[in-house]
């Protein structure tokens, strides 16, 4: 049984909205948007109805590509620590200029905070944050070098709500304000054309 969403049973729905244990012999369920497959009484947030595909059994599910949870380890399959990081890392990579929380990525992944810090930090040897703040900074310079957007969108545009927060860390980071940066940029191009055109 692999049903598609607009044929979730009523009562399987109301099992995953409860948390109903009583129903975790009967079906799993994947979020199609985390790709994490879940018992109904997993305690994490509430999918979108949408988003949600009911298996009958956990090899169903990882024939479709989903992912046991950490939280709830369907069928007491257990996601490998290096699979459940990259797992999040690769959503960050999607989502890197949404407002991110530790709770966030706890809450898709489907972890407690504390675990998923102290072992991102053990796979990634940076701590969730550092992650995306060092990921945000690289798409700033990525922008800063190949467009003319003011400073304040660019930071906005890779996540930072706070353009003199935005300012300062790329400032701590590259030893350049991001202005200062593309006018360095933009000079050592411009030294390098003349260097290759006088050969």
């Amino acid at each position: 049984m692999n049903l598609k969403k607009t044929d979730i049973p009523n009562d399987y729905w109301k099992a995953i909205v409860e948390c109903d244990a009583a129903y975790n012999d009967h079906f799993l369920y994947g979020v199609k948007t985390t790709g994490i497959f879940c018992r109904p009484s997993c305690k994490s947030r509430v999918p979108n109805k949408e988003n949600v595909q009911i298996f009958k059994n956990a090899n169903m599910a990882l024939e479709e590509n989903f992912r046991p949870c950490k939280r709830c380890k369907p069928e007491g399959l257990n996601l490998p620590t290096d699979e459940w990081i990259e797992q999040i890392t690769e959503w960050i990579e999607q989502h890197y200029s949404e407002p991110l929380t530790l709770n966030t990525l706890a809450d898709i992944s489907h972890g407690s905070p504390y675990h998923l810090q102290r072992l991102f930090k053990r796979v990634k040897g940076l701590s969730p944050t550092e992650y995306i703040q060092q990921l945000r900074l690289e798409k700033a310079i990525r922008m800063l070098e190949s467009s003319e957007q003011p400073v304040t969108e660019i930071g906005l545009a890779v996540g930072f709500s706070s353009t003199p927060y935005f300012i300062t860390l790329f400032k701590k980071k590259t030893g350049y304000t991001p202005s200062g940066y593309r006018k360095a940029y933009h000079q050592n191009l411009k030294k390098e054309r003349e260097q290759h055109d006088e050969c």
